[in-house]
């Protein structure tokens, strides 16, 4: 194990990195593989290779089994999951999403002429305020999009209430969220539905694969005409459709993870409290903890970089990134400051305070079923040691950036601007428009 002893020895300024090969946030598990090859044995001998073959079925059936819910439709990624219940949902004008996500949630809505505007997250929880949510509704709003990031649900009751309010549809993107719960029930039994990601990054992966899930029968069927391109029969399309199913081999690495799903998340479980125990006694420096009452992944392992550590965020990454530390600065820069949406809504950021400021101070840490203890221990000895040697590091490097955040002022320029959207209709001229969402145009007819 690496020790550092002086700030020569780390590798940002020219000593060995800690570790040979990349440690990686996301690095794919594997599951049963005696299993998923024997289903890929199966696979060959039938030649089913893709059309929603037994693999696929059987891999539905699990999924929905697994997480208590009527329905479970697999796509052949999360991305293609997101527009087909978008477009089976029949959702038009504006849909209020968080800034700090993925950007496929955002994209998934634009690219079908839908405005997706963001709303503010929690300063204390990182999904959807419901407070800014509902001071992001216009009489454009057709649905609000919550994100249940790292696996910590969203504050359900709080949208489904103000949905309820305004004759909004609720929907989730839970890409991160497969195998947790909130108050006792499964993620992906809320809303109209939930999204689903598969990704070999997740740590439940078909390769690549997504799928929707819902308790809601009428969904279900359009959800399954619109993923192969509308079709009821061999020649017979009732609906707008795409290319959206999932392939055998994706469901039979399903099936083979799900053999496997509880170890899995026990070597995450470990690796969090490794790191919270490991990391306990560096000021300015908390990994997020899970609920204990829940069922949880504990797939990502977070950390939280205030203003009493030595380093601003990217000072750290960029010492872990020379050690072979592989860490992500989950979601930098915030969506409304990526195209096409920085250009299309330039003042948005004025109401996303806490978007602005989680996006500068949070970082995921490497885990999975490739890093373990000893790993986590070495990678907490460099973070020690980079805290306690930050002014002897500094003077021997002038690459390093002093992180400033000003908050309060943030914050009162988003109080200034929050007002210029309510829930009634904005008192402007005709043509005109007091929102900082609103495109020169309405988006295109779907």
């Amino acid at each position: 194990m690496k020790k550092p002893h002086t700030p020569g020895d780390l590798a940002f300024l020219g000593g060995p990195p800690a570790f040979e090969e990349p440690l990686h946030v996301g690095r794919p598990n594997v599951g049963n593989r005696a299993g998923f090859l024997r289903r890929v044995e199966a696979i060959l001998d039938s030649r089913w290779f893709t059309n929603n073959g037994p693999m696929v079925q059987a891999f539905e059936q699990a999924i929905a089994a697994y997480l208590g819910v009527k329905h479970c439709v697999a796509t052949c990624n999360g991305t293609a999951a997101l527009q087909n219940a978008i477009g089976a949902l029949d959702l038009t004008g504006e849909v209020i999403v968080p800034s700090f996500t993925f950007v496929a949630t955002a994209h998934a809505l634009q690219a079908q002429g839908i405005t997706p505007v963001f709303a503010d997250i929690a300063a204390d929880g990182y999904t959807l305020d419901p407070a800014s949510v509902e001071r992001m509704i216009t009489p454009r709003t057709s649905a609000i999009m919550g994100v249940h990031v790292w696996g910590h649900p969203c504050d359900v009751a709080s949208l489904q209430a103000i949905c309820e309010r305004h004759g909004l549809t609720l929907l989730f993107d839970a890409a991160h969220a497969f195998g947790c719960s909130h108050g006792g029930t499964m993620i992906g039994n809320f809303g109209a539905c939930e999204i689903l990601s598969f990704h070999a990054t997740k740590f439940f992966n078909t390769f690549e694969g997504g799928a929707v899930v819902t308790n809601d029968d009428a969904l279900a069927g359009r959800l399954r005409l619109s993923r192969n391109f509308g079709f009821t029969g061999a020649d017979h399309v009732v609906q707008l459709g795409v290319n959206a199913k999932m392939t055998e081999i994706c469901a039979a690495m399903g099936l083979s993870g799900l053999e496997a799903i509880e170890e899995i998340i026990d070597v995450n479980r470990r690796n969090h409290t490794a790191y919270s125990e490991c990391f306990a006694d560096i000021p300015g420096l908390r990994i997020r903890p899970f609920p204990t009452c829940e069922r949880s992944n504990y797939q990502y392992v977070v950390a939280e970089i205030d203003d009493a550590f030595p380093f601003g965020r990217d000072d750290l990454m960029r010492l872990l990134h020379a050690e072979n530390v592989r860490a992500r600065r989950y979601f930098y820069p915030g969506c409304h400051r990526l195209e096409p949406y920085r250009s299309l809504f330039p003042e948005v950021g004025a109401v996303l305070p806490n978007t602005v400021e989680v996006c500068d101070r949070v970082l995921s840490l490497p885990t999975g079923s490739a890093v373990g203890a000893n790993e986590i221990g070495q990678i907490a000895e460099l973070v020690g040691f980079i805290a306690k040697n930050a002014d002897a590091i500094r003077n021997a490097s002038s690459r390093f950036s002093v992180r400033t955040v000003d908050t309060p002022a943030i914050k009162a320029l988003a109080h200034a601007r929050v007002s210029t959207r309510r829930t009634s209709t904005p008192t402007v001229a005709p043509g005109e428009t007091s929102s900082p969402f609103a495109p020169g145009s309405p988006p295109a007819p779907r």
